[in-house]
């Protein structure tokens, strides 16, 4: 695999590319097909990934337009799933890239908020591209403690 200097390129993808670096980074240990979400289906949603010159998938995201629990009342929400990168190249910068990609997306598409269920781990990571926490940090049996996150964006 590659270094953390690695040229990567972020492109819009197929749901199903982000599957296995998806598996190995947020699911390990579990079937395959516990990756696969039904927001990966939904004709609106936009798969990212970050690739190497090789072509090896080491950054993805998606994204797909979904009331925000919190704000159901608030049109233009997008919620932010299957944010990973690859473990040998975090802070490598690629995270933050694939999530500038998302974040363009949205705007593009006439989106107004973003939110996520944020692994407590990576709340820094949100924090530092303008997300805030909503409520208390909660975990989920199968993978972990999560908080909400959300952040407004401007046109």
């Amino acid at each position: 695999m590659a270094g953390p200097d690695t040229d990567v390129v972020v492109e819009r993808v197929a749901p199903e590319v982000t599957h296995p670096l998806r598996h190995r980074v947020l699911r390990p240990g579990q079937p395959a097909d516990r990756v696969r979400l039904a927001a990966d289906d939904h004709p609106a949603t936009a798969a990212f990934a970050a690739r190497t010159p090789d072509g090896t998938v080491v950054g993805t995201t998606i994204v797909t337009p979904e009331l925000c629990p919190w704000a159901p009342d608030r049109s233009g929400a997008w919620r932010l799933r299957g944010m990973a990168t690859a473990e040998s190249l975090r802070s490598a910068g690629i995270g933050a890239r694939v999530l500038a990609a998302a974040l363009d997306h949205i705007a593009a598409e006439g989106g107004e908020l973003v939110w996520c269920n944020a692994r407590t781990p990576a709340r820094r990571f949100y924090e530092r591209a303008g997300f805030l926490a909503h409520g208390a940090e909660w975990v989920d049996r199968e993978i972990g403690p999560h908080i909400a996150m959300w952040r407004e964006l401007r046109s």
